[in-house]
């Protein structure tokens, strides 16, 4: 039997289509097995997903609601779908691009913008805001950036040169430098290294030290005080990058980040989401790497501003 022809699979307002591998099991119509298998939706949104042609096969062809789950079982393997989150709210702070060649896009993120679609974002989200505004549907981020931090994220253009670009971070061949508010205390000497080994903490959203090989280190320096305030501005040089490296280093030296509302103590964040007034004070300021593909040493820098005299907008 011949297998039936490839399509490629359009982005939809600047979404790529998400995929779910079908196996067998005991639901009666698909969207049984998607209600069962993705319960993030509820049946009835999965529904209303299938009559807007936003579940479809390899072929494109859309799932009605009422197709029996065996069926298409066995002529399909997979199937794909578009994420879409109803209301979502705005975020009102946009990206600049800062270079674009056929193989690398870097952008400079906003504080409050996540980079990838997750959880209540999708539209508003560098990833989606870029592949709508370049057409690039292959765009791949090759590392990430909290939500709340601003500054210089990197993506691949072409999926036959994303593991190269992406093994640079893995190799840690990518010079990184961020930029901090942070405390200040008259007599700390400087600068200081912290080496540890960090894991996933009781709640999901944090990172805490523990024992174990060293997988975190950061270089801190303090680049300026103000007294009057009793702040610094630091800089920041992780050789790792563990998620919220950064934050629990500088928290752990006593100098928690100025705007953190997860270190040192986790704070509610549903009142965080629409409240832009305390950005975390942390950018990544510089990116410097040679380019894998072309052999060009790039170096990019954030125009990103913290709240700090000469930078502040």
């Amino acid at each position: 039997m011949s297998r039936p022809p490839k399509h490629e699979l359009p982005m939809r307002d600047g979404v790529s289509p998400s995929t779910v591998g079908l196996r067998p099991g005991p639901w009666l119509t698909v969207l049984d097995f998607l209600a069962d298998q993705l319960p993030n939706l509820s049946k009835d949104a999965w529904a209303q997903r299938m009559q807007q042609g936003l579940v479809v096969t390899d072929a494109l062809q859309a799932v009605d609601v009422a197709v029996p789950y065996a069926a298409l079982l066995q002529a399909h393997t997979r199937l794909h779908y578009w994420r879409h989150v109803p209301g979502e709210a705005p975020i009102p702070f946009e990206a600049r691009v800062v270079y674009q060649d056929d193989w690398l896009v870097v952008a400079d993120k906003p504080h409050f913008l996540p980079v990838v679609p997750s959880g209540q974002y999708v539209q508003e989200t560098l990833l989606t805001r870029l592949k709508k505004s370049l057409g690039l549907a292959s765009l791949t981020p090759m590392h990430r950036l909290d939500r709340e931090t601003a500054g210089l994220v990197a993506f691949t253009v072409q999926p036959q040169t994303r593991g190269a670009y992406q093994g640079l971070f893995r190799d840690r061949a990518v010079e990184k430098i961020y930029e901090a508010v942070a405390p200040w205390r008259d007599g700390d000497t400087w600068p200081k290294q912290v080496a540890n080994h960090l894991r996933t903490g009781d709640h999901f959203m944090t990172m805490v030290a523990s024992e174990g090989p060293v997988n975190a280190e950061t270089h801190v320096q303090l680049l300026a005080q103000d007294p009057s305030r009793q702040l610094g501005l630091y800089q920041l040089r992780p050789s790792t990058g563990q998620r919220h490296q950064l934050r629990v280093h500088m928290a752990g030296l006593g100098l928690p980040i100025v705007g953190d509302r997860i270190y040192p103590h986790l704070q509610p964040v549903d009142t965080a989401a629409s409240d832009f007034s305390n950005p975390l004070q942390l950018v990544a300021r510089s990116l410097r790497f040679e380019n894998p593909i072309t052999g060009q040493r790039h170096s990019f820098t954030s125009q990103m501003p913290l709240q700090w005299p000469g930078q502040m907008t």
